[in-house]
């Protein structure tokens, strides 16, 4: 894995900071409601890790993975659930997390159809919020941080299925591509 064309954008000591800082808001919220946490794979199951083990309060944990059709790079705006929730929300206090909030899309599919099991309440917590992409309004009750129009790796976030296991947040730099 060539780390040449790597520039940090958050350092693990910032994720760690904001991991904490994101803990404190949701036990304010959910310590007394033992909440589903959902995490959404691949990329949040880094920052899912370090969260839950930083909510000192009962909670359950799923996952769910969504898929979408296009060629490439792009998607056909087609999403499908590839690994469904294997208990009911009905009722339950629901907290989904996300690496990356991007075009909004994947996360108001899932907000949408989790809004149909009728859970007792829903939320979403996101490590990085990119707004400037954005095709679809999205709340995000939990955010990180707000990060540039840039492709960004590591902490979950790959490119081509690598280097999620980067400690840090960091920016996939182009060859020839000026910093």
């Amino acid at each position: 894995m060539d780390s040449s064309n790597l520039k940090c954008l958050i350092s693990r000591e910032e994720i760690d900071s904001a991991v904490k800082r994101l803990a404190a808001d949701i036990k304010q919220d959910f310590h007394d409601k033992n909440p589903l946490v959902i995490g959404i794979l691949k990329g949040s199951f880094v920052f899912l890790a370090d969260l839950v083990r930083d909510l000192d309060f009962p909670h359950e944990i799923e996952f769910v993975r969504l898929s979408s059709y296009g060629s490439g790079s792009t998607t056909a705006g087609q999403l499908t659930m590839i690994h469904d929730l294997h208990v009911s929300i009905e009722g339950r206090h629901v907290l989904v997390v996300e690496d990356i909030v991007d075009t909004g899309n994947s996360v108001a599919f899932l907000m949408k159809y989790l809004s149909e099991k009728n859970p007792a309440s829903l939320k979403l917590c996101a490590l990085t919020d990119k707004p400037s992409r954005r095709q679809v309004d999205v709340k995000i009750d939990y955010r990180g941080f707000i990060v540039p129009n840039l492709f960004l790796v590591g902490y979950g976030l790959d490119f081509d299925e690598k280097y999620r296991n980067l400690p840090d947040i960091c920016t996939l730099q182009e060859i020839g591509e000026e910093e």
